[in-house]
């Protein structure tokens, strides 16, 4: 007897329906899984079957087929396991057929017969939607997650005797209400505030530049300074998720198995610190499976690479091309997929290897061409994609001991909000570009326009600097954002002059 149940796999950050297939027929014994079926589909059938075994069911023996239709297209994961034995029950006469085909159920199985969580709920409930399948069952861990998204009725169950009664009309699982969307707030925030950082006024005016326009930065300085304090608190001042980015983020987090159960939906901006011993595939996304990357984790939020320089060569360029599109590109031979990438960087780095030149202590024993190896680590083109170069001194011992109160979190995130509100209204009509750091060429020539003043201002300090054409554009889109955040419609020879303070390797460490 044939038996057809809807199921969902996952590609990427995406989710596609698959019809599962099941086929019981005389013969000799056995249980294929056909339909390109990666290792953990095919582990499957060990695991269906003691399952239905514990929980009181009994399957004839039979010549088993399995399909999992597409056939063309490779399939991964454990939430093959509860259509799978569903399949089999309805094959074997033991659940009505027609019932089978009306809904869509993914889920892992236990030995016991009990349904433990899966990756990617809410991208299969997108799924759901697209396809115009109104019920989804599931294992109750991920049902609020799934309930996220509209227009799908969720139901989640504990074990497959719950799916099994469920099915068979004689107690159905109740439908999972969508949970409120609740705001950011200040109240139990995970990182620090800026007033507990003593001094450091103009990296704290870097790090307000960076929030306020989604500027990238990085953070030169002796070890202590205090630049991995500074980067932490980066996403305190940035302005609240909202819904439709949260729904973003957290679709990443759940294909990758690191949503927390007891919040189905992301309500902070990600913070991601990777080791400097990250891979490639580790950093940008990708494996044999490809699957999102630290710098999609980070999505809407902050990516923090401390110690730039001791990362390998080959995994900081890979970032060149996340940084410039907003998103992870990963070719393989059978697909390519596409991985959210939108992110603020920040990095650290010492001024040499042993942390001290240019620190007024004269402690530095490095070799100048020691020192240009050091800096030589980190190329061009990706500090050209660096908006904010700031040099982080050592706090005095009169700023570490002082009474004075230092500003806080919430004062500049105020200030922030108002500047990422101008950009919201310039850019309303510019698909993908929602901060003054996304804008393109185009943007740049007219939102960006210097005045003669400003024009030749900034000519003298090409002349002298070199910049590239890239750094000259990103010197106009920091200064944009200074003149939104001192409310002004255009661009003064003040924002042009403190924009190019914040190109401090351009000016060969000038500590």
């Amino acid at each position: 007897m044939l038996a057809q149940i809807t199921t969902a796999a996952l590609r990427g950050i995406q989710s596609y329906l698959v019809q599962v297939e099941v086929n019981l027929a005389p013969g000799l014994p056995g249980f294929a899984v056909v339909g390109l079926a990666e290792g953990a589909v095919r582990e499957g059938r060990e695991r269906v079957w003691a399952a239905l075994q514990n929980a009181g069911f009994s399957i004839p023996p039979r010549k088993i087929t399995v399909n999992l239709a597409p056939a063309d297209v490779r399939k991964d994961g454990s939430a093959f396991d509860l259509p799978l034995a569903l399949g089999l029950l309805g094959g074997a006469g033991a659940l009505p057929l027609a019932v089978l085909e009306g809904a869509v159920v993914v889920g892992e199985l236990g030995l016991d017969g009990s349904l433990r969580p899966v990756k990617g709920a809410l991208s299969i409930a997108e799924a759901c939607r697209r396809a115009g399948r109104p019920e989804l069952v599931l294992p109750r861990v991920n049902a609020r997650e799934a309930a996220v998204v509209e227009g799908v009725r969720v139901r989640g169950a504990g074990t497959l005797l719950e799916v099994v009664a469920h099915f068979r009309g004689e107690a159905p699982l109740p439908s999972q209400p969508p949970g409120p969307w609740a705001p950011l707030t200040e109240d139990g925030e995970p990182w620090g505030d800026l007033r507990e950082i003593r001094g450091q006024a103009y990296a704290k005016r870097a790090l307000e530049v960076a929030a306020a326009g989604g500027h990238n930065l990085l953070l030169v300085g002796p070890p202590g300074a205090g630049k991995t304090m500074l980067a932490r608190r980066l996403p305190g001042i940035l302005p609240p998720l909202s819904p439709a980015e949260a729904v973003e983020v957290t679709r990443i987090h759940s294909v990758a198995g690191i949503l927390p159960p007891e919040d189905p939906l992301v309500r902070r901006r990600p913070f991601r610190a990777p080791h400097h011993t990250v891979s490639d595939a580790g950093l940008v996304g990708g494996g044999r499976i490809p699957r999102p990357g630290e710098v999609s984790l980070a999505h809407h939020g902050v990516l923090f690479l401390d110690e730039l320089p001791e990362f390998r060569r080959h995994v900081l360029e890979a970032l060149r091309q996340p940084l410039e599109d907003g998103e992870v590109l990963v070719s393989r031979a059978q697909t390519s997929l596409r991985f959210p990438a939108r992110v603020v960087l920040v990095a650290a780095m010492n001024p040499c290897p042993c942390g001290s030149f240019g620190d007024g202590t004269g402690r530095c024993t490095c070799d100048p061409g020691l020192v240009a190896r050091y800096r030589g680590r980190v190329s061009g083109p990706l500090l050209d994609r660096i908006d904010l170069h700031v040099a982080v001194q050592r706090v005095p011992f009169q700023a570490l001991g002082g009474e004075g109160e230092e500003e806080g979190s919430a004062a500049v995130r105020a200030r922030v909000v108002a500047a990422r509100k101008l950009q919201e209204h310039r850019f309303a009509e510019r698909r993908g570009v929602f901060s003054n750091g996304q804008m393109g060429p185009e943007e740049i020539r007219r939102f960006c326009r210097p005045t003669s003043e400003v024009a030749r201002l900034l000519q003298r300090a090409l002349d002298r600097l070199g910049l590239s054409a890239r750094a000259y554009h990103r010197v106009l889109k920091v200064a944009r954002t200074l003149a939104d955040l001192d409310g002004s419609p255009e661009i003064g020879p003040v924002h042009a002059a403190e924009a190019l303070q914040y190109r401090t390797l351009d000016r060969t460490f000038a500590l």
